[in-house]
């Protein structure tokens, strides 16, 4: 095994072990300390994460055909191997295909030849390395480190300790298998596996009746987005014969893999019909993950669960899975408009409704969870623009995005720690002067969130408003929708800087205000609390500048990734946020307004946002009361399956089980009508013996 393959293993295999042996002994041996295995593992994982990108790079700048890219894949084990499985489909049989295959082994020696009669269902144990999976794995591990160095200190005595690290190792072990899984069956897997995690995490405390209804919420709304993604998969398997990304020997060409990407005409012998059913259905699988209109509502319920865990989803892991999918699976949204198009306008939607919700939320964290709804929305409407700038530009945002959403969420878990666990921005004031590295630390992450320059969010959101309008500028059917779509994603940057600076100014400005609850011992967080702030602020201020500084060497980095490969061989002009200034002028503006507006209002005196109020009552009942989104789900799909299930019932006891009673009934009841026959008197049996032969003489006499 080479020292690549070594560190793809490790990335992974580090979180598994802090797993166990936490779980084996966390709760009579490790108690407190509890923590070790899980921070140690995962600042492991992060090294070997950085190094393994590292490798990447110098590999991925050797390839001889940068047409298709650079991957390394490693077996570990066959899961399944089944035999003649499914004759090759039209996308694998095709003679162009055929021709393409048999050429390249006459060319390059390749391994991949000529297709069998019949293709096997293989699913192999497969761990891949490419530019896109290297660079999720260093943000994923690097956030989740700090993330657990913080969690030492906010949970600390908490009488679950040792199952918070050994949930959040697995948690952490699901995430890396997911960007590492080299399959479609891989990915689903752990897919489900980063969703049962935040079902453990979000009810971690389940003896409170809500986070035990918040794990509840998730896990099932998620399920309905899985069912999409399920049949999504059926779908690409019955269209190209494989569900592996990668080539491999003896199967069809891989989904996303190098043949297909150094020759992208072969994605043309699809149907337009089921490329778009096939994107709109993964699709369907990523709006449940990543919390997407119209399955978005789990998200803001998840904030039930220990604040560290908060982070943790938001930022790093289970809402990214669906944006890295995406953007994994470039290749097959390429293939339908329509199908970025939805993409787009799903991104667009809800961006605008989470950052209208967050508008007048008062639970600090349920704006930044209405946030992160919103973000989301962005890195959508980026990836449905289409083309490589179109995915740098998503994944530029998801990078950028988990430095100062993780830094939010930390700082709002440290006012809530400090607070006594109160998070209800209308009884807190003036922290500032309490909490001064909390107050610097959120303040940077607001001015990131809001894309104020030179900071995060800055660079990656006026990247996203940029291949928007170069979409919409393109022309063909859909460049007024992209025009719309663009409007949106302006006013979302108003308000998204409106509600930020609101909840700040709130929470550290104006008369200081600390709840009872606080009992008098309000104070900044411990070291092991602001430590991992101080570093998330520095990220959130600079990873944005120092990414679009190298943004050239970036793109070519992620174009060696196989997917990505032809879109980057195709792009005709690769740029940065500055080579548009008519955007970031724009974008700066809604920034900077948004912080005007919010300091006008909260800043001042309160009237005048109770004025504001007052005057658009609807509208404000409306945000406040979330659009009604729950209450709707309540009356449209809660209430006739809660009806459904109590005629169900009603069906099973009463006519099910009354047809299976009276089957054991009848037997019963025949017995019983014949029991007296067998009384035990001889004169009874003897009178029916004389009866018994009477009878047959009359038979005999009567009837002969």
């Amino acid at each position: 095994m080479s020292n690549l393959e070594t560190l793809m293993v490790l990335v992974p295999a580090l979180p598994l072990a802090a797993t166990l042996i936490t779980a084996i002994f966390g709760k009579h041996v490790l108690k407190a300390r509890s923590h070790w295995p899980t921070v140690l593992a995962l600042v492991a994982s992060c090294v070997c994460s950085v190094a393994l990108l590292l490798a990447v790079r110098d590999e991925s700048q050797r390839v001889q055909n940068p047409k298709a890219g650079w991957e390394h894949t490693i077996d570990l084990w066959t899961w399944a191997n089944i035999e003649g499985a499914i004759a090759p489909p039209p996308a694998a049989a095709d003679a162009m295909v055929a021709n393409v295959m048999v050429a390249n082994v006459a060319d390059a020696g390749d391994s991949v030849g000529a297709l069998p009669e019949k293709l096997p269902f293989r699913i192999d144990i497969t761990l891949r390395a490419d530019a896109l999976s290297a660079v999720m794995l260093v943000m994923v591990t690097f956030i989740a480190s700090l993330v657990a160095i913080y969690a030492g200190g906010y949970m600390h005595g908490d009488p679950g300790y040792w199952r918070f690290f050994t949930y959040i190792s697995l948690f952490v072990f699901s995430m890396t298998m997911l960007v590492s899984a080299s399959n479609f069956v891989l990915l689903y897997a752990f897919w489900e596996a980063v969703g049962l995690c935040s079902y453990l995490l979000i009810g971690f405390w389940f003896e409170k009746p809500a986070a035990v209804a918040a794990g509840k919420k998730a896990f099932l709304i998620n399920r309905v987005g899985d069912f999409g993604f399920a049949l999504g998969l059926f779908l690409i398997w019955t269209t190209y014969g494989t569900l592996n990304f990668h080539d491999a020997p003896g199967a069809a060409p891989g989904v996303l893999g190098q043949l297909r990407a150094s020759h992208p005409e072969l994605y043309n012998i699809v149907p337009a019909g089921v490329a778009t059913a096939t994107c709109l259905l993964l699709l369907m699988g990523a709006c449940g993950k990543s919390a997407q209109f119209p399955l978005y509502v789990w998200l803001p319920d998840a904030m039930e669960g220990p604040t560290p865990v908060s982070a943790l989803i938001h930022a790093a892991t289970m809402v990214t899975a669906g944006v890295y999918m995406v953007a994994r699976c470039t290749p097959l949204f390429a293939l339908s408009a329509n199908a970025q198009l939805a993409v787009s306008a799903v991104g667009a939607l809800t961006a605008i409704l989470g950052a209208t919700i967050a508008l007048t939320q008062t639970d600090l964290k349920r704006v930044l969870a209405y946030s992160t709804i919103s973000q989301l929305g962005y890195m959508f409407l980026a990836l449905g623009a289409g083309g490589f700038g179109a995915v740098v530009a998503g994944m530029f945002h998801l990078f950028t995005h988990a430095f100062f959403k993780a830094l939010l969420f930390l700082a709002a878990g440290s006012v809530m720690h400090a607070m006594g666990g109160v998070i209800d921005v209308r009884r807190l004031g003036g922290l500032r002067r309490l909490m001064p590295t909390t107050h610097w630390t959120f303040l940077f992450g607001a001015l990131a969130l809001a894309g104020v320059v030179p900071f995060a969010g800055f660079w990656s959101k006026d990247a996203i408003l940029t291949v928007v309008q170069e979409r919409s500028h393109q022309g063909g059917a859909y460049a007024l929708a992209y025009q719309s779509l663009l409007g949106i994603s302006v006013l979302t940057a108003l308000m998204t800087s409106i509600y930020t600076f609101r909840a700040f100014f709130l929470t550290f400005y104006g008369p200081q205000r600390v709840p009872h609850e606080a009992a008098g011992h309000a104070h900044e967080s411990p070291p092991s609390m602001t430590l991992p702030l101080v570093v998330l602020a520095l990220f959130s201020l600079g990873v944005g500048a120092a990414v679009e500084m190298r943004h050239a060497d970036v793109s070519e980095f992620l174009g060696s990734t196989p997917s990505l490969a032809a879109a980057f061989g195709q792009a005709t002009e690769e740029h940065g946020a500055l080579a548009h200034l008519d955007v970031m002028i724009t974008g700066t503006a809604a920034a900077v307004l948004g912080i005007v507006i919010a300091a006008f209002l909260y800043l001042g005196s309160a009237s005048r946002a109770e004025w504001l109020a007052e005057h658009f009552r609807l509208l404000y009942r409306l945000s406040y009361s979330k659009l009604f989104v729950d209450q709707i789900y309540q009356v449209l799909f809660v209430w006739p399956l809660w009806l459904l299930a109590l005629f169900s019932a009603w069906v099973d006891r009463w006519l099910i089980d009354g047809l299976v009673n009276l089957g054991g009934k009848i037997p019963r009841e025949a017995g019983a009508l014949l029991r007296p026959l067998q009384n035990g008197m001889v004169q009874f049996y003897a009178l029916a013996m004389l009866l018994g032969v009477l009878a047959l003489i009359g038979n005999m006499l009567f009837w002969p």
